[in-house]
């Protein structure tokens, strides 16, 4: 058997039980894993459904232009969708997004306008604005508008609603989910509900977004509202997909515990998905007192860890946020481990050969170069011996003749994996400023110590 497109493989996507992660949690609890997608993401699924449905009502016209707002999956699966139908691609997102979710948007010949997360939905420079702008001044054009288009939601009940309930045999008894535009939740929840009305759907928002408040107190708060760096869910409008009367409850995770949650389901339990569902999984975590041994709990996963390898897979990202506690070495462990060991330099006034037995007198291979106190090169015992080589006469020149640029820069949080990856033949230093603005030099010879020692 085989398949006559690409897009013939969305869907049945499978259901898989958590093990180690949910250890002590009653009941069953099972991931929909939905990164089989070719796209993936389960945003492959209501992608080819809006086509589809804009292609019947004459809005999409052979050779027309795709424009769309997207985080990302969307766009790969509308992208995906344009390369087997044959239309062009334009999407806007926003600079919160990851620099691999753009790359991969335009692996598929689809262009990628990069728009400011923190403007309202009415700015002009929202990623919002600018595509329904780009969707009036593009002749033979539309605009998948995701958040609204209720086609997203139809996909959901016509599909994922679906297989859940076949995969798990009408057992289940919670639906778990982030909430971005609201379909997969608004439409898998509404047909499951339809089986079993006592089924309860739980959306998971993010801090920084309105729904949970608005579910709760029918208030759309502004106040509410501000930056957040979890990807996926949460918003600051209301969507028309997202169906409050489907949704029996919201759960905010914060950024920190989804990013962590994020690592943890790949290192636990082997599934390498995305930010999303570290926060879907960790929310219900914090619902699990409403659970007992006869729940069958299915977390929708959105998508591929792919997309997250320079932010939630990124360890660096991480320490930069205060999400990651020192549990690897770091600059400033480095530093302690060692102690203080005063950085020696050369003034760029000095001769080559004085710079040279300076070097010789205390045992060192490399050795910065300032001026005015100021870092501006490096010289190594090679730079010093190449340049007598080829002219014997530099030795009473100044050192700045044959330096050579400075050694790079790190701050305290670096980690030893970052300040190893700089450290080569032909780099074989770092510096560091410490918390009282003293500059100090980071050799592999104290990474080696600093590593033997811990």
């Amino acid at each position: 058997m085989w398949y006559n497109n690409i897009l013939e493989t969305i869907g049945n996507t499978p259901l898989v039980r958590l093990n180690d992660i949910t250890k002590g949690v009653k009941g069953t609890i099972l991931v929909k894993v939905e990164t089989t997608n070719p796209g993936n993401s389960i945003k492959d699924r209501m992608a080819v459904k809006m086509i589809e449905d804009a292609e019947k009502a004459g809005l999409l016209k052979p050779g027309g232009t795709i424009i769309e707002g997207t985080s990302g999956n969307t766009g790969m699966g509308l992208a995906i969708a344009a390369v087997i139908k044959g239309y062009k691609c334009i999407f806007t997102t926003t600079d919160k997004q990851s620099k691999e979710k753009i790359d991969a948007l335009r692996a598929f010949g689809a262009q990628v306008i990069v728009c400011p997360t923190n403007v309202d939905p009415e700015d002009p420079r929202s990623y919002y604005s600018v595509s329904s702008r780009l969707e009036r001044e593009i002749p033979n054009s539309w605009k998948a508008n995701q958040y609204d288009n209720l086609s997203n939601t139809q996909a959901h009940y016509e599909q994922t609603g679906p297989e859940i309930w076949e995969q798990t045999e009408g057992r289940i008894t919670h639906l778990v989910a982030g909430v971005g535009t609201g379909g997969t939740i608004s439409g898998a929840g509404r047909y499951l509900k339809e089986k079993n009305p006592n089924i309860q759907v739980w959306g998971i928002d993010s801090y920084g977004s309105v729904f949970k408040k608005y579910k709760e107190t029918g208030i759309f708060d502004k106040e509410e509202i501000y930056p957040y760096s979890t990807e996926g869910i949460g918003e600051d409008f209301l969507p028309k997909n997202v169906d409050f009367d489907v949704i029996d409850l919201f759960e905010k995770v914060t950024d920190k515990d989804a990013a962590l949650m994020t690592r943890e389901i790949a290192r636990r339990e082997g599934i390498f998905a995305g930010n999303s569902a570290g926060a879907a999984v960790a929310g219900l975590l914090q619902l699990r007192e409403r659970l007992d041994e006869n729940s069958v709990v299915v977390i929708i996963l959105h998508d591929h860890g792919s997309r997250y390898m320079g932010k939630m897979y990124n360890e660096d990202w991480l320490r930069e946020r205060g999400f990651l506690k020192d549990e690897k070495l770091t600059a400033q462990a480095i530093l302690k481990k060692r102690g203080d060991v005063p950085i020696v330099t050369a003034d760029v006034e000095q001769s080559v050969i004085e710079t040279f037995n300076l070097m010789k007198t205390l045992n060192i291979s490399q050795i910065p170069v300032t001026q005015q106190g100021m870092v501006i090169g490096k010289v190594t015992e090679a730079d010093i011996l190449h340049a007598l080589l080829e002219n014997p006469s530099l030795k009473s020149a100044g050192v700045e003749e044959i330096c050579t640029p400075p050694f790079p820069f790190v701050d305290l949080r670096t980690s030893i994996d970052k300040i190893s990856s700089l450290i080569h033949k032909d780099n074989q230093a770092v510096l560091v400023e410490d918390e009282y603005g003293k500059i100090n030099i980071i050799t592999q010879y104290d990474i080696i110590n600093a590593i033997s020692g811990y």
